[in-house]
């Protein structure tokens, strides 16, 4: 048996789930999961890694069939709940899925899928109860595929086995000192290592308790919060802008049971994206938490992280993960010196396997002696990490410089009339790139010229954009990060 469900048995009267209203111990979890792998298989002796994909809502109903279908042999592939139709085909086709399983508040968008001849098709509320043998499932077998956002062409499908989902929990379990009396709210997508990993696999690893909330709501959130039975809560920073943004015009007297609602918890991060400084800093005011920044991806899961107990450096990712390497390279693959920057490449059992079906993306993504290139780019700082950017996304290069974007961003939310940013580089004859900046204004009548003023006392002459354009709002993926590519294609039209 799989160590994650094995380890269920030791809990079995905890609450392991709590959604819609409902509490469901680890003994419910356990049953419900058997009922759907023994329906799952069919008569099989095991799934022998089909793909079996999901459309589900984040729910007690989501995690036994998430856990059904690893019991039964197969590789679980959860689709995001906000995907058009074409993008759920792009899965099905790429998967060569053999089962789709859906909620019943999906049945229409998949609807056109229904006479498919070659997908079993299984509403997720018609699995009954029953019991039976299941297979021993081998730790090295693939578990999982998560697409990837596609934002440099077609999404890929990222292979996890199960020691690289055992390798992933346990080091935040151990790191971040998970326990069974742990109860986390789950707000983030569960077609992504962040909400499947770091929020509702450590917790049932762990024996706590994992609460979802299906709909983002800050007033809901806070409600939950002002109960006193969440003690983690984990994020990307535009749900903390919302959150802040929700707090600042509540009432003074609701502000203060919220805060003190916060301040008993004994744990916050922020990841998937750059933290900005200001929305720490106000986080803080209002929580009396350091939020907890780390670093990672869904080739790997958490490989970086600040420090659960000791000081939380603004702007930092902190240190590896035990039994995790990591390195900062040139462009030869060659170690740079502290304080350089250099990609971040790591090796380690929570590493992926592959992308599903693509050898040569694969073989691309890894060095010749196995490290896997993240293409993001960091300093070494005082033995911790600092994220400049991603490349060729993050990292601009400018009259021979290389511009971080972020370091930008940051400075540029400092001015009182700027309530959000990204930055960008636009392809330049001259130059190489130039810097453009898209901004969302709290004054929409801020003039460029003074805000260039503005910027020189802030920063370098060449780190000043030269071009802007003004929105309501930024583009944004699932997961809050904003998608700069698209940004690009709008200052093609749309500079001023």
């Amino acid at each position: 048996m799989l160590k994650l469900i094995e380890r269920a048995n030791n809990f079995k009267e905890n609450i392991a789930i709590k959604s819609g209203g409902y509490s469901y111990t680890y003994q419910a979890l356990l049953n419900r999961s058997e009922s759907i792998a023994v329906e799952l298989l069919a008569g099989k002796k095991d799934l022998e890694e089909e793909r079996v994909t999901f459309l589900v809502d984040p729910s007690f109903k989501y995690t036994s069939i998430q856990w059904g279908i690893w019991r039964a042999g197969g590789i679980a592939v959860p689709l995001c709940v906000k995907h058009p139709l074409a993008s759920i085909e792009y899965v099905l086709d790429d998967t060569k899925t053999s089962i789709l399983i859906y909620g019943k508040e999906y049945k229409s968008l998949i609807a056109p899928l229904l006479n498919r001849k070659d997908i079993r098709f299984i509403k997720a509320e018609s699995f009954e109860n029953i019991f039976g043998i299941l297979p021993d499932i081998e730790i090295e077998r693939r578990a999982m595929i998560i697409y990837t956002s596609g934002t440099t062409g077609a999404p890929k499908g990222v292979v996890s086995t199960h020691k690289n989902i055992e390798t992933q929990i346990t080091g935040l379990t151990n790191f971040w000192e998970w326990t069974e009396n742990d109860h986390i709210l789950n707000v983030l997508p569960m077609h992504h290592v962040h909400g499947i990993i770091n929020v509702l696999s450590c917790a049932l690893w762990s024996g706590a308790c994992c609460e979802f909330l299906i709909k983002f709501s800050p007033k809901d959130i806070f409600e939950i919060f002002k109960k006193q039975e969440i003690n983690l809560f984990m994020a990307v920073p535009t749900i903390y802008f919302k959150l802040i943004a929700y707090w600042d015009n509540l009432s003074t007297l609701e502000q203060n049971k919220v805060s003190l609602a916060l301040k008993n918890f004994r744990l916050m991060v922020s990841g998937s994206a750059a933290l900005p400084l200001s929305v720490h800093e106000k986080w803080k005011r209002i929580s009396h938490h350091v939020l907890l920044e780390r670093y990672g991806m869904t080739e790997m899961g958490m490989a970086i992280s600040n420090p659960y107990k000791g000081d939380r450096i603004p702007g930092s990712i902190g240190k590896p993960l035990k039994g995790i390497t990591v390195r900062l390279v040139d462009e030869n693959n060659k170690i740079v010196e502290p304080g350089e920057a250099g990609e971040i490449q790591v090796k380690g059992d929570n590493v992926f396997k592959e992308y599903w079906n693509k050898p040569e993306a694969t073989k691309d993504t890894f060095t010749s002696n196995g490290w896997f290139k993240t293409g993001d780019i960091a300093v070494l700082d005082n033995g911790n990490y600092k994220i400049l950017g991603r490349n060729s996304i993050d990292i601009i290069k400018s009259g021979g410089y290389k511009i971080s974007a972020l370091e930008i961003e940051e400075v540029l939310r400092l001015h009182q009339d700027i309530k959000d940013c990204a930055v960008i580089g636009l392809p330049d004859e001259e130059w190489g790139e130039t810097i453009a900046a898209s901004l969302v204004l709290k004054n929409a009548n801020l003039s460029f010229d003074n805000l260039n003023y503005w910027l020189k006392g802030k920063l370098p002459g060449y780190k000043i954009p030269r071009k802007y354009i003004v929105q309501s709002d930024l583009p944004r993926n699932v997961m809050g990060k904003v998608t700069k590519n698209e940004l690009k294609n709008l200052f093609n039209v749309d500079i001023l």
